[in-house]
């Protein structure tokens, strides 16, 4: 079966922003079993022992990448915009200049703001009301010693009263830091925040609004932060996931079930796909129709569970109240405890 992938990094080697994640053993794991290449995500997985080890997202891109002919990859290509032609294929449109049609089948994977969700469902991502200031501690930075010391591999999560601080070790040996916050949508937008002010920004996330009353650890980690960026959150809603199947197009990952974090998006999206390409691979690209309708109806309570937990996390984990966080991790490590009994 033919198929292209349209990229819209300009290279194999453009450094995307990224973090590191757990695959999960019945979704993001069992997908690359499938596609024969767990042997390589285990080369580069940290955390042995665990169900979930963790992986940096740009040595998961590598692996998939490697996967892939180099000739099936169209890089550069940023999809801006996506319509049916007159025969009912859909178009798609991309910051290039570049025009393409005449696709059995166009798969979105485009993320948050899909330009292919449009052709589907009339279904937006919605603000939830917090946000997190990205930040990172690089190799040559003062602090980075203590910053291992402290910090040490993989992910930690720190609670406080409606705000959070989460840190990742990033493949490159950098730390990866998000400070969670209640926030209007606009705020990085209209000027209210200004990211690019390295200064400013480091004393907004130390004022009493913020984390000014933490550990002097933390504070510390702000004092040395640099290459701010914002990431507000959004989520589809769960009422979305219900859509009447449009031959020829369909979606996938945060482009079918946007959810507020809650470690499910990666591992989803790739069984997502792979359980997309059993049912092209059980009917044909005769009848690619009713293999997109099945599908879907098999997505659509995954998108809603997915949305559902998100939604759950973000309350939690933004709540005036720590011990709720404490009572939900306790909760699911019991359960935990009681699958592998």
């Amino acid at each position: 079966m033919d198929y292209i992938v349209y990229e819209r990094d300009e290279s194999e080697t453009s450094n995307r922003s990224g973090g590191s994640l757990d695959l999960h053993p019945e979704t993001g794991q069992y997908a690359l079993r499938q596609a024969g290449l767990f042997d390589d995500f285990q080369k580069y997985a940290s955390g042995e022992g665990r169900d979930a080890p963790e992986i940096d997202r740009l040595e998961l891109r590598k692996i998939l990448l490697a996967s892939i002919p180099k000739d099936k990859i169209k890089w550069g290509h940023a999809l801006t915009g996506a319509k049916l032609g007159a025969d009912g294929k859909p178009v798609l449109q991309f910051a290039n200049g570049v025009v393409v049609s005449g696709f059995k089948l166009a798969v979105g994977t485009d993320g948050a703001w899909s330009k292919l969700r449009a052709l589907i469902t009339p279904a937006k991502p919605i603000y939830v009301g917090r946000s997190y200031i990205e930040s990172r501690i690089q190799p040559d930075n003062p602090l980075y010693e203590t910053t291992v010391k402290n910090m040490g591999r993989g992910s930690n999560v720190s609670i406080g009263s409606k705000q959070l601080v989460i840190s990742q070790k990033q493949g490159d040996g950098s730390y990866r830091f998000y400070f969670g916050f209640d926030v209007s949508e606009n705020a990085f937008q209209d000027g209210s925040i200004d990211l690019h002010d390295i200064e400013a920004t480091r004393r907004l996330l130390l004022s009493t609004e913020h984390f000014g009353d933490w550990g002097e650890q933390y504070k510390e980690f702000i004092r040395h932060a640099t290459d701010f960026r914002s990431w507000p959150l959004y989520s589809l809603p769960k009422e979305a996931m219900n859509w009447k199947s449009v031959p020829g197009v369909t979606l996938a990952g945060d482009a079918a079930h946007l959810a507020v974090p809650n470690g499910e998006g990666v591992n989803l999206a790739m069984t997502d796909s792979l359980e997309l390409a059993k049912k092209v691979i059980e009917y044909g690209t005769e009848d690619l129709d009713r293999a997109v309708r099945e599908y879907e109806t098999a997505m659509f309570p995954r998108g809603v569970d997915c949305i559902n937990e998100g939604t759950m996390m973000a309350e939690v984990m933004f709540s005036e109240d720590h011990r709720a966080f404490l009572q939900l991790l306790n909760s699911l490590i019991s359960a935990d405890k009681g699958d592998n009994s």
